[in-house]
């Protein structure tokens, strides 16, 4: 068989290692110069390292958990997650909703009315057909519009009303009324957040996590695909050199594959063209001293920030940069859907580094040495009311050809890192058996 991944990320990599271990070979393609996908990592001459976002590992599963241990060869971080949020210059605890100590008292009173209120309401069975309706329900109306929604529109770029609860899973806390007014009582409460300790490569940045893998494939970097023709088996890219392929793995985002498809039906590219997802501005910030946070990420609630959420990357191992700096990574979401990007990403240095100031993390007196910005057309996917019976119609199409799709892109969902891997292992497996992803 001749086996074809396209695709240098978690996914790819998760495929071609599920493919090794069956005693079958792999060629992999990627479209840009380097791999590792949205798991990429850049090294600047300056000594900064940042990633394509902030990638952590936190998964349970322990085969996972040694994989990716023996492939940066044992050498890791292992870090217990602190996270904060700031809200109209208030930093709190996350998640907010079990830690309001400090906010103004009106704002307490009435969250923690509307959050009784609703856990006893008699005979509660109220339709929940969008996110706006699933936080009114767990949280009442004052917190659900203060904070994850104010949140979501900056990360999703799309309003509460416009999402499905389909992404949830145990990403938004759901606490009980003991934990809520413990939380607005005492500035120190339980850690409850789904990321408790996470481990991280000591060197290099998280696509280090990659390395062993790249034995198990024959990975050619620079090949962007032009065509696929599902007829013939064969893949034209646009160096114009054409490979056959027996089995076809694809983590390409599903609104760039479905058009490449030689044949493809209106009504597929069309569905295609209905899937929504993030695009984000990076902004990676190096400064003079490494206090700036005490929290690895924090998430801004505020639209006259920005930026959505921060990272620090230097947190995450102190190889990620020069010895005695920090770094900051902020994340700036559009979306071609909802937000179209309306200015040159580097644009937005300057803004972010305003806010910085504006929020206390930069101070007056410090030097920054090191700016930097990386746009990615593909972030997070927006789980609104449209993706569900667009991906049907788009994930049966592909079905109907016996082209495997994983990771984040290819099954258009919200991936953390093992899973994706494990989502690139899966469609190795279909793709041996000859079945199709569903």
């Amino acid at each position: 068989m001749s086996i074809v991944i396209i695709g240098s990320g978690m996914a790819g990599f998760g495929a071609a290692y599920n493919l090794r271990q069956k005693g079958m070979k792999s060629l992999m393609f990627e479209g840009k110069d380097y791999y590792g996908g949205h798991t990429a990592s850049y090294q600047f001459d300056d000594g900064f390292i940042f990633d394509d976002g902030p990638h952590i590992s936190f998964t349970k599963d322990e085969r996972i958990q040694k994989l990716f241990a023996a492939s940066v060869n044992n050498e890791y971080e292992i870090l217990q997650a602190k996270v904060n949020n700031y809200w109209q210059g208030y930093w709190i605890k996350h998640p907010a909703q079990v830690n309001l100590y400090g906010l103004p008292g009106d704002l307490v009173k009435n969250i923690i009315l509307e959050f009784i209120e609703n856990k006893y309401r008699p005979g509660n069975g109220e339709k929940i057909s969008s996110y706006k309706d699933w936080l009114y329900l767990q949280f009442g109306k004052t917190f659900a519009e203060t904070f994850p929604m104010k949140y979501g529109h900056k990360y999703h770029t799309t309003s509460a009303d416009n999402m499905s609860t389909d992404w949830l899973g145990q990403r938004i806390y759901t606490p009980d009324i003991s934990e809520v007014l413990e939380g607005a009582l005492s500035p120190k409460t339980p850690d409850v957040h789904y990321v408790n300790h996470f481990r991280y490569p000591t060197h290099g940045g998280f696509v280090s996590y990659l390395q062993m893998f790249l034995e198990n494939t024959d990975l050619r970097l620079g090949y962007t695909v032009d065509r696929i023709l599902p007829k013939e088996k064969k893949i034209l890219f646009n160096n114009g050199e054409m490979v056959g392929y027996t089995g076809l793995i694809s983590s390409i985002p599903l609104p760039d594959l479905i058009p490449m498809i030689d044949g493809a039906p209106d009504d597929a590219v069309e569905a295609a063209a209905k899937l929504a997802c993030t695009s984000c501005v990076m902004v990676n910030i190096g400064i003079d001293r490494n206090d700036i946070s005490e929290s690895h990420w924090s998430y801004f609630y505020d639209r006259d920030f920005l930026f959505t959420r921060l990272s620090y990357p230097h947190l995450f191992s102190p190889n990620n940069v020069p010895e005695g700096a920090g770094s900051i990574q902020a994340e700036v979401y559009y979306s071609d859907k909802y937000k179209p990007l309306d200015k040159k990403p580097e644009e937005c240095i300057e803004p972010v580094v305003d806010d910085l100031k504006r929020c206390g993390l930069v101070k007056p007196e410090d030097t920054i040495i090191h700016k930097s910005v990386k746009f990615v057309k593909y972030a997070n996917v927006i789980f609104d009311l449209e993706r569900a019976d667009a991906l049907n119609i788009v994930h049966g199409y592909l079905d109907d050809l016996k082209i495997s799709y994983c990771g984040r892109y290819g099954e258009w969902g919200y991936h953390w890192t093992d899973e994706a891997f494990k989502s690139g292992e899966q469609a190795g497996g279909k793709i041996l058996q000859g079945k199709n992803n569903r």
